[in-house]
């Protein structure tokens, strides 16, 4: 009898639009008291977002507004910059 293999989760980058194994991705979470935060485990509650793990993904979802559609939020330019801060170090 042959065993079942697992199902490979897929998420869509908000960057750049591939659909890719979601441990390739990086999550940018929004927690339910409005923090917007990078997700390195993947697991935390709360509603998010994948991105490649390459800065011009997320420059590319800042600008056509992806991550904020994706979050259902707007996000002040002040956490975008502490948002890249902490992407470029994770991506890294």
């Amino acid at each position: 009898m042959a065993t079942a293999q697992r199902k490979i989760p897929l998420r869509k980058c908000t960057g750049c639009g591939e659909l890719k194994n979601k441990k390739e991705l990086i999550r940018i979470l929004l927690e339910a008291d409005g923090q917007i935060s990078v997700d390195p485990t993947g697991k935390k509650n709360g509603r998010g977002a994948y991105i490649c793990n390459k800065l011009s993904c997320l420059e590319k979802s800042i600008k056509t507004k992806g991550l904020e559609r994706s979050l259902k939020t707007s996000i002040p330019d002040e956490l975008i910059n502490k948002l890249r801060n902490e992407y470029e170090w994770i991506a890294e």
